[in-house]
């Protein structure tokens, strides 16, 4: 299992009314913690690109618990329990500085070519990469 960890303050835009943060930016939050996790481990979206490697997203499902607010920070654990084949699972869990949680959400992308927009089996790069941190996890 590979997790990481991401912090951010809702920003005044991002939130209603009410004072909480709207629920669509929830699933921008998950993307720039999903892409953070693949940075550390020199998978960021400038290495994808150069080798023709597009996530689309195929599903993102969320469950709201409690609403974060404007300017609290939030802690976001994105966690890959599983190596991709071709669907690639991410997990999130969004808690509040009290460590409640706030919500879990699940986001499956694939590997695509980005020219024929097709779906493809993982990279040999990205899988080679992968299995080295689960390998690392495990030791």
């Amino acid at each position: 299992m590979i997790t990481d960890v991401f912090k951010l303050r809702p920003r005044y835009g991002e939130v209603d009314q009410m004072g909480y943060v709207y629920h669509a930016n929830y699933v921008s939050y998950c993307h720039q913690a999903r892409n953070e996790l693949l940075r550390k481990l020199g998978l960021d979206e400038i290495t994808l690109d150069d080798n023709n490697v597009i996530l689309p997203v195929i599903s993102f499902d969320i469950i709201y618990k409690k609403p974060a607010h404007y300017d609290e920070l939030i802690t976001i654990k994105t966690t890959i329990k599983e190596l991709p084949k071709v669907r690639f699972n991410f997990e999130f869990e969004i808690k509040n500085e009290q460590n409640t949680l706030l919500s879990k959400a699940k986001s499956t992308v694939v590997f695509a070519n980005s020219k024929s927009r097709l779906p493809v089996s993982t990279p040999s790069f990205v899988a080679h990469i992968l299995i080295r941190e689960f390998e690392n996890i495990t030791a």
